[in-house]
């Protein structure tokens, strides 16, 4: 079978509608190039960076953003204020499990890069204690995004659950997955699962009874 599939194309292979990268990153003004913005992406996640955390913000621009599904934007300070109070890396050991790493061949300023996080509890943490959990939390995929300036500074860094159906968290990731995983979800409805409203159900009740009615009278 494998042999069959590789007859017809190659992972090079150029189907419709598909960009090609390399004349795509040929055609780029932003001065970094895209092997060399990988290189800083996986240098401002390293332990002695992690998003500037660990050097003070240095590697954030001035006018840098947070963004992610509900949250933010946020400046630079309250980024940086908000990560400093949630304290995740005191409380759990977590395996970031991270892939993909690819320049945006549209946007050459950005990084993407997917994430399977995978968090063990060490310390107490929203009033849990680690003997509390009955597993590991498992966040569901992440598609995480680094934009840089043209001096290698972050100008927006965020992410976005891929998969909710994944995962023991709810399918909510980032801090708000740690909240809802050891059962302490913040009561709003952006920090729980994903629950279709009521009119979007009836939409979706409506539109099962027009195929039924459909259906039995073509019968």
């Amino acid at each position: 079978v494998s042999a069959s599939f590789n007859a017809a194309f190659s992972s090079t292979t150029l189907i419709p509608g598909e960009i090609d990268v390399s004349n795509a990153y040929s055609q780029s003004t932003f001065p970094i190039s895209p092997p060399d913005l990988v290189s800083r992406a996986k240098q401002v996640l390293s332990a002695e960076i992690e998003l500037g955390t660990k050097d003070n913000g240095a590697c954030l621009a001035d006018d840098f953003e947070f963004v992610a599904a509900v949250v933010g934007p946020i400046n630079k300070e309250e980024f940086l204020n908000a990560l400093g109070s949630f304290k995740l890396t005191e409380s759990f050991d977590i395996d970031q499990n991270l892939f993909g790493f690819t320049v945006d061949s549209i946007q050459t300023n950005r990084v993407w890069y997917f994430s399977r996080q995978i968090a063990k509890q060490i310390a107490p943490f929203m009033g849990t204690k680690p003997e509390d959990l009955k597993e590991d939390l498992t966040l569901p995929p992440q598609l995480h995004h680094i934009d840089f300036d043209e001096s290698g500074l972050v100008k927006e860094f965020g992410f976005y659950t891929v998969d909710r159906r994944q995962g023991n968290t709810g399918g909510l990731g980032g801090a708000f997955g740690y909240f809802y995983g050891v059962g302490k979800p913040l009561p709003i409805p952006e920090c729980k699962p994903y629950k279709p409203s009521l009119r979007f159900r009836m939409l979706n009740l409506l539109g099962k009874l027009g195929r039924k009615l459909s259906k039995n009278k073509s019968a």
